[in-house]
C-alpha cells in the first residue's frame, strides 16, 4: 500500500562570509556568498477549513528567523562555526536542526534543507 503525502518548498537566501578551514585552495581565504535555502517540509493531511498542508507565510517566517542568525555575519566567528567548518554541508545541517522542532509544532515535517553557494552547486541535509 502506498502512501500519499504532499511537499512543499520555500527559498531564501542570506548573505555572509566565510573561509574553509583545512582546504587547499581559493575558498580557506574569508569570502563571502549570498547563500541560497530551499527548505521542503512534508506532511500527510491538509486542513479542513483552508486545504493548505501550510502556509507559505508560515514556513517564510519560521525560515527568516533561523537565517536571520547567520544574515550577514563571518561565520566563522559565529557558533557553531567558530569551532564548525562552515561549508555548505555544515550550514545545511545547522539550519535543518534549527527549522525542523519549528515545523514539527505546525504538524509537518522538514524533508530537506538545501543551501547554495553557487546557482550551479548545492548541498542538502535530509534525516531518515
Amino acid at each position: 500500500m502506498s502512501s500519499a503525502f504532499w511537499r512543499l518548498a520555500v527559498r531564501s537566501d542570506f548573505s555572509a562570509a566565510h573561509a574553509l578551514r583545512h582546504y587547499q585552495g581559493k575558498c580557506e581565504s574569508p569570502h563571502g556568498h549570498n547563500f541560497t535555502v530551499e527548505a521542503i517540509i512534508q506532511g500527510d493531511s491538509l486542513s479542513q477549513d483552508s486545504e493548505l498542508l501550510l502556509d507559505f507565510s508560515l514556513i517564510k517566517q519560521e525560515l527568516k528567523s533561523v537565517l536571520d542568525e547567520l544574515d550577514h555575519k563571518d561565520l566563522n566567528a559565529t557558533p557553531p562555526f567558530d569551532r564548525m567548518n562552515p561549508s555548505s554541508e555544515n550550514l545545511s545541517r545547522y539550519i535543518f536542526k534549527a527549522l525542523a522542532p519549528r515545523m514539527q509544532a505546525y504538524g509537518v515535517r522538514l524533508y530537506s534543507l538545501t543551501v547554495g553557494e553557487k546557482a550551479a552547486q548545492s548541498a542538502s541535509y535530509f534525516e531518515e
